[in-house]
């Protein structure tokens, strides 16, 4: 079956709207607004310099599980942050679809040339909306932050059964290839045994450049100040210097299967540590 992003939009918006509202009225509640905050309240929580944390992350252009990130920061005063992050995501295209052989038991995905991968290392900036109280709360911030794209097309290879290419011909064994998948060299969906290991393309990984921008709302809990635990909620555009081909075009002199603007919803939950 299709893996459509509009579903699955629809299936992220309603928990990140809920996330949102919940996490802005607790921190309404519990924490103040950075601008009210006394200044010995400040002193007392702003008594690390740095902050590291690393995370999973869920994205309407990934599958299950969209990829992972790390962020280092550093506190320029009682509201601002500055920080590096670096996030290593995997791209699902929608038009993909799962095939299964029914006399071998295996899969694979059709018309799939490429794994689309990204690597996104950003710069940008934090600001503390709402302060939590020292021991418990929520605290409220805002980040904004771009950087370039890397995107990795690493060749999807599958196992294809050569063995009766040529009737007639009489063989010793099998012969049966891993190769990059090709519709045109790979005509008989049936002869496709199965997905080949995921690493055994490897060697043929092509980088595309691009560039991101990422605005987000992240949501900070936890009793202690030299742990972090939280989540970010936020939007992604990204762009990149041509389409990438994660799947074979569907005619010749045609790539409309296949993306260059990569606009996305994302939810980061992540752990870390203050020092």
């Amino acid at each position: 079956m299709a893996v459509r992003t509009t579903s699955k939009l629809r299936g992220l918006l309603p928990l990140l709207v809920a996330l949102l509202l919940a996490g802005t009225a607790h921190g309404q509640q519990r924490g103040v607004p950075a601008w009210q905050a006394t200044p010995e309240a400040m002193a007392d929580d702003q008594s690390y310099r740095k902050e590291f944390v690393f995370g999973a992350n869920f994205n309407t252009q990934g599958g299950l599980l969209g990829g992972v990130m790390l962020r280092s920061s550093k506190v320029l005063d009682d509201r601002w942050l500055r920080f590096w992050s670096l996030e290593g995501v995997s791209f699902k295209n929608p038009k993909e679809e799962r095939f299964l052989n029914q006399s071998t038991g295996g899969s694979y995905t059709l018309r799939k040339t490429n794994y689309g991968l990204a690597l996104r290392p950003s710069v940008g900036l934090q600001r503390v909306l709402f302060r939590k109280a020292p021991e418990a709360g929520v605290q409220v911030n805002a980040l904004l932050s771009a950087g370039p794209s890397l995107g990795l097309l690493m060749p999807y290879y599958v196992s294809y059964d050569y063995t009766a290419s040529s009737p007639g011909q009489i063989r010793q064994s099998d012969d049966i290839r891993d190769e990059q998948y090709d519709p045109a060299k790979h005509p008989n969906e049936n002869l496709i045994i199965d997905r080949a290991p995921l690493f055994a393309g490897i060697g043929g990984t092509s980088i595309v450049p691009g560039a991101h921008l990422r605005g987000a709302l992240s949501f900070e809990y936890g009793r202690y100040r030299d742990a972090v635990a939280g989540l970010e909620v936020g939007f992604l555009l990204e762009a990149y210097t041509r389409r990438l081909r994660t799947l074979a075009p569907l005619a010749l002199g045609t790539d409309d299967i296949n993306h260059q603007f990569f606009p996305s919803v994302y939810l980061t939950l992540y752990l870390g540590y203050r020092s």
